[in-house]
C-alpha cells in the first residue's frame, strides 16, 4: 500500500510503498476512502506536535473508509462496515490498521469526506463551546480564524447553540464564507480598530482563540467581564501575551483546551460530542464546508494549503 511516511524531521515527508499488515487484537483494517487534513499535520512533519507519534510513522489523523478485516476480540463491527476513525496517523494511506475503540459508524445520509471532516474540527468546536465553555443562548461569541477548518465549526455550532456569533478572518473571501456559516457580524482581521468594533457589538461573552497574537490582545480587551476565553491554536505562530492582572480585574477565565487529551483521561465527554454531531450531521444540521479534495499523490499540495492558509473549511484527500 501507498503511505505519506514520516522517517526524519530533518527531511520532508515522502509517498511509500510498505506492507499492510493483517490487524492486531483490538484492531481493524480499514481501505481509506477519505482522510482530513488538519493544522496538526503540518507540525508533525516536524515533530512540533503535542502528540508525535516515534519514527517512522504515517501522517493522518483522522480519516474515514470501509472495515476489511477484524483482528481478534473485537465486537459490534464488522467487515464492509463504513466507519469514521480518530486514528493519530496513519490517515494519508491506502488503508490502515486501527483500534476498534476509535472508530464510530457512519450514517447512511454521510459520505467519505464529510465523516472524515467532522472528527477534529467539529468534535473541538462542540466540546469547547458547550463542554468547556458553557456558551448560552443570546451570549455573544468571537471566532478568530473564522474561515478557517476550525474556527468555521465554531461559527456553526456557536448558531446552533444560540450564541450572536462575531467572526474574523481575513480577507472579503473568507469573511463571506464565515456569514454564509451563519456568523451574524463579520471583522476583517486586517483592520486596526478590532477592539473597538467588538465593543461596538457588546463586547465578547465567550472568544473561541486559534490564532494567537495580535488577535488575542485585541479579543481579550473586548472581553466583557465574566467572560470565558478557549484557547484553541496558535495558527499565526506568536502565543498569547496573557496578562493575569487583567484577568483577575475583569474575572475573566482563561481556558486551555485540546480535545484528543479526553482520550486518555476521561473519553466520556469527548464519545457524548462526536455521538451528537453525526446525529446533527445525519439530520442535516451541519455540513462539512470541503473547499479541496486531491488525490494522495497531491498531499504535498495539500498540506501547503493547510500551511499557507489558503485553505477554507477543511482540505481532504482521497486514496
Amino acid at each position: 500500500m501507498r503511505a505519506c511516511r514520516v522517517t526524519s524531521f530533518e527531511t520532508p515527508p515522502a509517498l511509500e510503498t510498505i506492507a499492510l499488515e493483517p490487524p492486531h487484537a483490538g484492531e481493524v483494517q480499514v481501505a481509506i476512502r477519505a482522510s482530513a487534513l488538519n493544522f496538526a499535520d503540518t507540525l508533525l512533519c516536524v515533530g512540533k506536535y503535542q502528540e508525535t507519534p516515534e519514527l517512522p510513522f504515517t501522517l493522518g489523523l483522522e480519516l474515514a473508509g470501509e472495515i476489511t478485516a477484524v483482528g481478534d476480540g473485537v465486537s459490534g463491527l464488522e467487515i464492509g462496515q463504513r466507519v469514521a476513525v480518530y486514528s493519530g496517523q496513519g490517515g494519508l494511506a491506502d488503508a490502515g490498521n486501527f483500534p476498534a475503540e476509535r472508530c464510530i459508524p457512519i450514517p447512511d445520509a454521510l459520505g467519505y469526506a464529510e465523516a472524515a471532516s467532522l472528527q477534529i474540527a467539529y468534535c473541538t468546536s462542540h466540546m469547547a463551546l458547550d463542554y468547556k465553555a458553557r456558551l448560552q443562548p443570546g451570549e455573544r461569541l468571537v471566532v478568530t480564524g473564522a474561515a478557517g477548518g476550525v474556527g468555521l465549526t465554531a461559527v456553526e455550532i456557536g448558531k446552533i447553540m444560540g450564541a450572536e456569533v462575531i467572526a474574523i478572518a481575513r480577507g472579503a473571501d473568507k469573511l463571506a464564507i464565515a456569514k454564509a456559516a451563519g456568523a451574524d457580524h463579520v471583522i476583517d482581521a486586517q483592520d486596526e480598530d478590532i477592539r473597538e468594533q467588538i465593543k461596538a457589538l457588546g463586547g465578547a461573552d465567550v472568544v473561541y482563540e486559534a490564532v494567537g497574537e495580535p488577535l488575542y490582545e485585541a479579543c481579550f480587551r473586548a472581553t466583557n467581564p465574566d467572560g470565558r476565553i478557549l484557547l484553541i491554536g496558535f495558527a499565526g505562530g506568536n502565543l498569547p501575551k496573557m496578562k493575569p492582572n487583567h484577568m483577575l480585574v475583569k474575572n475573566i477565565t482563561a481556558i486551555g483546551f485540546y480535545w484528543a487529551g479526553y482520550l486518555a483521561f476521561n473519553p466520556a465527554p469527548l464519545q457524548h460530542s462526536l455521538k451528537t454531531l453525526f446525529e446533527w450531521a445525519a439530520e442535516g444540521k451541519i455540513k462539512p464546508h470541503i473547499s479541496n479534495t486531491l488525490p494522495l499523490e497531491e498531499w504535498e499540495s495539500a498540506l501547503d494549503l493547510i500551511r499557507t492558509r489558503k485553505a477554507t473549511g477543511k482540505v481532504v484527500v482521497t486514496p
